[in-house]
């Protein structure tokens, strides 16, 4: 306030000056109480200040909170990718036409299917992690009737309205700590396709995009001979447990037990009385020149089985499933089959093959199959051979023409070779 003072009192000399000496004393009164009153204002002023400013701190800071909180709130918030993440769909549809030719007679089909698969996150149990897995699967056609063992159509599946394939839940969990340096225990349980877990093979054993004759699909003695025993949609209620083991990183051994519901009990009656049970021990890795393979050995009983005239009885016996890559574009595979126990239309079974990748001749994403079989039924043994091209147009279509030939169909040295020319295309996102 000296500068104000110092004002008034230069006012105040201004007006003491003879020139303006009239009431004099009255002016510098009213110029000091005018003074005064501004200091009073000012004063007043400052205190309102101090007041607003500590009443306003506390309500400005729990604002600031609130939105320091929302910020948080929305960084946090899984964004629209991440709130699917863990989460997988897929779905195809596969349409197969086939002339025949030979055998039984000449006949014609054409057969679709549609498959949805999806894959979500089932939680977690400590370090352990859940997943759920759903497939449904409509279709219509038979395929062509060659008379043999084996269908000369894997694909087909004559069920028009849309059929509950699988529905499992499986628990990964680690071995040796969190990180699972020692491996890791899987428990699959819930409707469950046995040959998605036992018998897999890298080039055979996708009948929508790989061979298209079931023998070259699965091991024919469980599949085409029926030990297998899933009910009439290809799956059954079940139980997997398995190690698997990282071996340097790179390679792995699986050890394997199933336990399936057979006969009836794939249909959910007395599901675990005779069960199919399975075994398996799988190496896979780089054993050959740096080269992927895999190797499995298996063995199996089916409580619920029957003999030839479809009274009950046991059936056992053991497989051996083999892939390895020999070359860049070159693999190799091979199946056998042998029954130990139980009365089969064929107890014996070979099947062995090749595929070629299409960098041999610029076509990266396209391959070439070719596989051969033997179906021993004592008296005569069926013999398959199978060829087909995969042409992949790109990423969602493939178009792939086959050509079969069954010698003696159903193991029977009277039936006539049969020759199937097939078309098969694909279409998947």
């Amino acid at each position: 306030m000296l500068h104000k003072n110092a004002l008034v009192l230069a006012l105040a000399g201004l007006f003491a000056t003879p020139a303006l000496a009239v009431d004099n004393e009255t002016l510098l009164q009213e110029m000091r109480r005018l003074a005064e009153r501004v200091a009073q204002l000012e004063a007043a002023n400052r205190k309102l200040e101090v007041a607003l400013g500590q009443a306003a701190a506390p309500a400005l800071a729990t604002r600031v909170e609130e939105v320091e909180n929302a910020v948080v709130a929305l960084r946090d918030k899984p964004s629209g990718s991440e709130a699917f993440d863990g989460i997988s769909v897929g779905a195809s549809l596969v349409m197969v036409a086939q002339n025949s030719r030979g055998g039984a007679g000449d006949s014609s089909q054409l057969s679709a299917r549609a498959d949805v698969e999806v894959e979500l996150p089932g939680g977690s149990i400590g370090a352990a992690r859940g997943r759920l897995f759903g497939h449904l699967r409509a279709g219509d056609g038979d395929g062509v009737d060659t008379g043999a063992y084996a269908t000369a159509n894997a694909t087909a599946f004559n069920f028009a309205q849309p059929v509950l394939m699988q529905a499992w839940y499986q628990l990964d969990i680690p071995v040796g700590g969190g990180s699972g340096e020692l491996g890791q225990v899987e428990v699959t349980l819930g409707k469950i396709d046995p040959f998605g877990f036992f018998d897999g093979n890298n080039v055979a054993d996708d009948e929508s995009e790989q061979f298209l004759n079931l023998a070259f699909v699965h091991n024919p003695l469980l599949d085409a001979g029926g030990d297998i025993g899933v009910g009439e949609h290809g799956a059954s209620p079940g139980l997997r447990v398995a190690y698997v083991s990282d071996i340097n990183g790179g390679s792995h051994v699986t050890a394997a037990l199933g336990l399936f519901g057979a006969g009836d009990g794939a249909n959910y009656t007395d599901t675990f009385e005779k069960p199919l049970v399975i075994g398996q021990l799988e190496y896979a890795g780089k054993p050959y020149a740096g080269l992927e393979g895999a190797y499995r050995l298996y063995a199996w009983t089916n409580g619920n089985a029957t003999d030839l005239s479809d009274n009950p009885e046991r059936h056992t016996g053991w497989g051996v499933s083999v892939d390895q890559q020999v070359a860049d574009h070159v693999t190799l595979f091979s199946r056998i089959g042998v029954s130990t126990e139980g009365e089969l239309a064929f107890d014996r079974a070979v099947t062995l093959g090749a595929q070629f990748s299409g960098g041999l001749w610029g076509r990266e994403h396209d391959r070439i199959g070719l596989a051969a079989g033997w179906l021993d039924g004592g008296d005569e043994a069926e013999t398959p051979v199978e060829l087909y091209y995969a042409w992949q147009i790109n990423d969602q279509v493939q178009v792939s023409p086959s050509l079969q030939w069954i010698g003696s169909p159903g193991g029977d040295p009277d039936a006539g070779d049969v020759t199937v020319l097939g078309l098969r295309a694909k279409a998947s996102f």
